[in-house]
């Protein structure tokens, strides 16, 4: 584990580096002042970085490629032969791929808040109530599943290299953990290109505007996706550098489990308990 966490050449190290650089930029100049480092169910977050950040992708890759090879093996090795930018420029392979999968995540991202199923799943994230870095890695496993299931092919098409993976995984860490920090960050004029903190804290709002449905600003990393098709919100410009949302998470969220393992089992569970067999009512018996 110690070799894990010092290997600058894997993602681990270079996850714990930008937590520990956003989690002292909150500290020097949070926005929400009020709001503690270690506020309600941080350790419970903390399992959920170090899980999500590390051990599900391992277990999800390794079981998928397996599923892969066993269902498809030739089809795969077509799919590894076409490399569309083997031959370009790193610089090169790093734009086309940041924005395609940025783009391709930003509709899974609207899949998961559009698909009721999907949704179920997704509840996790936005059982955040008090916004911060690390609720940036508060996501449940399956959407692991889902993401790189509708991002795979694409990527693997264009034969980029592990090197501008990684380069593309740290840039989405940056990005993600910002967006959700306690910052008050905004890009100016860039952020009709960009994500940002005061972006995307509308997203994670209790209810939507009375216009909306089906949630607003899903972008990742770009903001563009959202303007281009429509589903952003920004507030009055008068009010913009203070308004927060009054308040976050979901209707019902009351209701929503809090403990790490009833989180980690659910939806399945609550499907399980619906699957089973309603019990006959008390009463007497006859012989």
């Amino acid at each position: 584990m110690i070799q894990i966490l010092w290997d600058t050449r894997g993602y681990f190290f270079w996850l714990l580096m930008v937590s520990i650089a956003v989690m002292l930029l909150e500290r020097l100049a949070p926005w929400r002042t009020k709001q503690k480092l270690l506020r309600k169910q941080f350790g419970q977050d903390l399992l959920w970085l170090v899980f999500n950040g590390h051990y599900a992708g391992i277990a999800i890759a390794t079981a998928g490629t397996y599923l892969l090879n066993r269902s498809f093996p030739h089809a795969l090795d077509s799919v590894h032969s076409v490399n569309l930018l083997a031959d370009a420029p790193l610089a090169l392979q790093f734009l086309v791929l940041f924005v395609l999968k940025d783009l391709l995540e930003w509709s899974v991202h609207n899949l998961l808040h559009r698909v009721p199923f999907l949704w179920e799943f997704h509840k996790l994230h936005h059982s955040i109530e008090e916004l911060d870095w690390i609720g940036n890695f508060r996501f449940h496993w399956m959407e692991i599943v889902v993401y790189r299931t509708l991002t795979y092919l694409p990527i693997v098409v264009l034969g980029v290299p592990g090197q501008v993976v990684l380069w593309i995984a740290i840039t989405g860490t940056v990005i993600g953990h910002l967006n959700h920090s306690n910052l008050n960050l905004t890009w100016g004029p860039l952020r009709y290109l960009f994500n940002s903190p005061r972006m995307h804290v509308w997203h994670h709002m209790y209810t939507l505007p009375d216009d909306r449905t089906g949630g607003v600003n899903f972008g990742i990393s770009l903001s563009l996706w959202d303007w281009l098709f429509g589903t952003s919100y920004w507030p009055d410009k008068q009010h913009a550098p203070t308004q927060q949302p009054d308040r976050l998470g979901f209707p019902g969220i009351e209701q929503y489990p809090r403990s790490l393992i009833a989180r980690f089992l659910y939806p399945l569970s609550k499907l399980a308990k619906s699957n089973k067999p309603e019990s006959p009512p008390d009463g007497p018996t006859q012989s």
